[in-house]
C-alpha cells in the first residue's frame, strides 16, 4: 500500500474518499465491540473505527495494537456521527472506517507519554529525543524552524544575495571563544579548527567579487553554555560590498518583516529604533534592552551628592554613580518583598540596595531623614515618582552600577507581569566602543571583533586614545536577546594592521593567524559589512520558548553532552595512535 495523505489532513471534504494512512497508535479504546485508534504522524491526529462488521480481520488485529505501534490502514472517510464530533482536534468532525490493517513494527511501551503539557525531565526527553520530537509541540517547532529557513533563502535570494559555502576545516585564529579542534592524520602535529564563523571567509569572498553573499550555516564555539548558546549552532550568515551600515540594516529589517509576516501574521513598523550603545547602557543597563516594558533607569548621582548619606557620598567621591528606577504601584510591597529584592542586587555583586515609598502618608524609608525637604522635590522630579510608587537605588562604579540595576529591572519586569507575551521590540544598538581595556591580560580587546572598521571621524585617536574609538558596528535585539550582530569591515590594510598592532598582536603573530587575509587585502577589497543573524535565537523566540534546545533536533546538554548518543566519548588507542596523540589525564 502507498500512503495518501496524512492524518491531520483530512477535512469534511475528504468524506466517502478511500485512504491509506500511516502512522503511530496514539492511543486505543474499545467500545462494545468496536476498537478506536487515535492514529498519528506529523501532520496530526484522524480517528479510525475498527467495527467487526466492516472487516472482522482488521478488527482482530486492531485489539494486538499496542501504545506507539507503527501501523498503516486503509478505509473510507465518514462524518462522525452526530455528538460526537471533538473540537479539539482539526480532524474532528471526521473519522476513518478500517477495512484493512497491518502492522509495520511494534514498540515497547515509551519511558514517557508522547503528549505535550506533560512535567518530563530534560534529561530523560534528550535521551529518547526520537520519541520526544513526536510530541505536537516539537514538531511544531521544527517545521517551523524548516518554513523560517525556507523564507530566508527565498527573501535573500530575490534580493540578489548567491548562497556560497564556507569550509568548516579551516585555520585557528583564536581571537574570543575557543576552537573546537580537529586533529590532521596527513599532517601530524597541526590541527584545522571547525568555524566559530565564516567571518574571514565572507570577507574574503567580497574581495573575490561576488558582491552579496549568504549561508545558513552551521558554526562552534567551545564555551560555556546556558538557556540561548549551544556548541554548535546556526546562523544566518549575509555580507554585502559597497554598503554602509543603514544598507546592511534595511536588508535585515525587510528580512525579519517578511518572517513575521509569513509565520506568526505579524507586520513589523520599520525602521526599528537606533539607541547608541552609552544611552542604552544609561537607560537599560544592558546593550540587549528589553523595550517591551518601561521602567528605565535613571542617574541619580548629582542629586544624591547633596544628601548627608555618608556611603553614597564616598561612592561618589570614587567617581562612581547612583542609579534608580520606580516601580509604578511599588508602594505596596511588604517589608519581607523588600528584603529580597535587597538579597537578589547582593547576590548580583551590589553593596547594598535602598529603597524610598511615595504614599498617601508621604515619603517612606530608612534614608528619608537623610534627604532635605528640597532635594525630595527634585528627586520627584527626575525619577517622576507618583503617590504609591516605589524607588529603589544603588551606589557602585559606572558600568557596575547600570548592569546591576539592569538586571533588576528585567527580573521585576518578569515577576511584575509587565512584559506581555506576544509583543515583539526590536532595536538596533550602534556606536559600540571598538576597544575595552582587559584587565586580566593588561591589553586592549576588541569589543565585536579585530575586523571591524572604526568610525572614520574617530580614526585619529587610534593613535592617542583607542578607548574614544567607536565602531561601526550595530546589533539587532529582539525582547532583550541579540539576535544578531555586524559591522562595516576594514578593508584596508594600513587600518587592519593598525588594530592589530592596538590589541598587543605583534606582526610575526598577525601573519601567522590572518596573514592570507592580509595579503588578500591588498588586492583591491571593496567597502563591505554584514551581519550574522543567530537562528537558533530567532526561531525561538518565534515558538515562544525559553530556550534554543526546544527548537533544536538534537541538542546538548549544559554540559556540552548528547544524552541520546552519549557523545563526547573516549576513543579507541588505535585511532589515537593514527592522529598522533597521547593522552596525559
Amino acid at each position: 500500500m502507498r500512503r495518501t495523505c496524512y492524518c491531520g489532513e483530512l477535512e469534511l471534504k475528504d468524506v466517502g474518499r478511500e485512504v491509506v494512512l500511516m502512522g503511530w497508535v496514539h492511543s486505543i479504546r474499545d467500545h462494545g465491540g468496536v476498537t478506536f485508534i487515535d492514529l498519528k504522524d506529523r501532520e496530526g491526529i484522524v480517528q479510525v473505527v475498527f467495527n467487526p462488521e466492516v472487516s472482522k480481520e482488521a478488527h482482530q488485529l486492531a485489539q494486538q495494537l499496542g501504545d506507539q505501534y507503527v501501523i498503516a490502514v486503509k478505509g473510507i472517510v465518514q462524518k462522525r456521527p452526530p455528538g460526537t464530533e471533538n473540537p479539539r482536534l482539526k480532524t474532528g468532525q471526521i473519522e476513518v472506517i478500517g477495512t484493512f490493517l497491518e502492522i509495520l513494527n511494534t514498540s515497547k511501551p515509551p519511558p514517557f507519554p508522547i503528549e505535550d503539557n506533560l512535567e518530563v525531565g530534560e534529561p530523560i526527553r534528550l535521551k529518547y529525543r526520537y520519541l520526544d520530537l513526536r510530541r505536537p509541540s516539537m514538531l511544531r517547532n521544527l517545521l517551523l524552524r524548516h518554513r523560517a529557513a525556507q523564507l530566508i533563502r527565498n527573501y535573500l535570494s530575490s534580493k540578489g544575495f548567491v548562497e556560497v559555502e564556507t569550509p568548516f576545516l579551516t585555520k585557528s585564529t583564536p581571537e574570543g571563544a575557543r576552537d573546537f579542534l580537529v586533529p590532521s592524520r596527513l599532517n601530524p602535529g597541526n590541527f584545522y579548527a571547525l568555524p566559530q564563523s565564516p567571518q574571514l571567509f565572507k570577507q574574503i569572498l567580497m574581495i573575490g567579487g561576488i558582491d552579496r553573499y549568504f549561508q545558513i550555516v552551521r558554526c562552534f564555539r567551545d564555551e560555556d553554555l546556558r538557556a540561548d548558546r549551544q556548541p554548535e549552532f546556526t546562523q544566518v550568515d549575509i555580507e554585502m560590498s559597497f554598503v554602509q551600515e543603514e544598507d546592511v540594516q534595511e536588508v535585515v529589517e525587510g528580512l525579519l518583516v517578511e518572517l513575521f509576516k509569513e509565520l506568526l501574521g505579524i507586520q513589523l513598523q520599520t525602521p526599528f529604533p537606533r539607541i547608541p550603545y552609552d544611552e542604552a547602557m544609561e537607560r537599560f543597563g544592558t546593550d540587549k534592552p528589553d523595550l517591551r516594558f518601561g521602567m528605565e533607569l535613571k542617574d541619580l548621582s548629582d542629586l544624591f551628592k547633596e544628601s548627608s548619606l555618608e556611603v553614597l557620598r564616598k561612592e561618589l567621591e570614587k567617581g562612581g554613580r547612583v542609579k534608580g528606577l520606580v516601580i509604578e504601584g511599588g508602594a505596596r510591597f511588604s517589608r519581607k518583598e523588600l528584603d529580597d529584592l535587597i538579597s537578589q542586587a547582593i547576590s548580583l555583586g551590589a553593596k547594598g540596595l535602598g529603597w524610598i515609598k511615595l504614599s498617601e502618608n508621604g515619603w517612606q524609608g530608612p534614608v528619608v531623614k537623610y534627604l532635605p525637604e528640597g532635594l525630595r522635590e527634585r528627586l520627584r522630579e527626575t525619577t517622576e515618582l507618583k503617590v504609591g510608587d516605589l524607588l529603589l537605588f544603588l551606589a557602585d562604579q559606572k558600568e557596575k552600577a547600570s548592569q546591576i540595576m539592569g538586571e533588576l529591572r528585567l527580573r521585576l519586569g518578569r515577576s511584575l507581569g509587565f512584559i506581555k507575551e506576544g509583543k515583539y521590540e526590536f532595536v538596533w544598538i550602534v556606536d559600540f566602543p571598538m576597544f575595552e581595556w582587559d584587565e586580566n591580560e593588561g591589553r586592549y580587546v576588541a569589543v565585536h571583533h579585530p575586523f571591524t572598521s572604526p568610525k572614520e571621524e574617530h580614526m585619529s585617536f587610534l593613535e592617542t586614545d583607542p578607548v574614544k574609538v567607536k565602531a561601526r558596528a550595530y546589533d539587532i535585539v529582539l525582547n532583550g536577546h541579540e539576535i544578531g550582530g555586524g559591522s562595516i569591515r576594514n578593508h584596508r590594510l594600513e587600518i587592519q594592521k593598525k588594530i592589530f598592532q592596538i590589541i598587543g598582536l605583534p606582526p610575526d603573530e598577525a601573519q601567522r593567524r590572518f596573514g592570507f587575509l592580509l595579503e588578500a587585502l591588498q588586492y583591491g577589497a571593496p567597502p563591505h559589512g554584514g551581519i550574522a543573524l543567530g537562528f537558533d535565537r530567532l526561531v525561538m523566540i518565534l515558538c515562544g520558548k525559553e530556550t534554543i534546545r526546544e527548537v533544536i533536533a538534537f541538542p546538548k546538554t549544559q554540559k556540552g553532552i548528547c544524552p541520546l548518543t552519549g557523545a563526547p566519548s573516549f576513543v579507541d588507542l588505535v585511532q589515537l595512535k593514527e592522529l598522533h596523540i597521547k593522552l596525559d589525564l
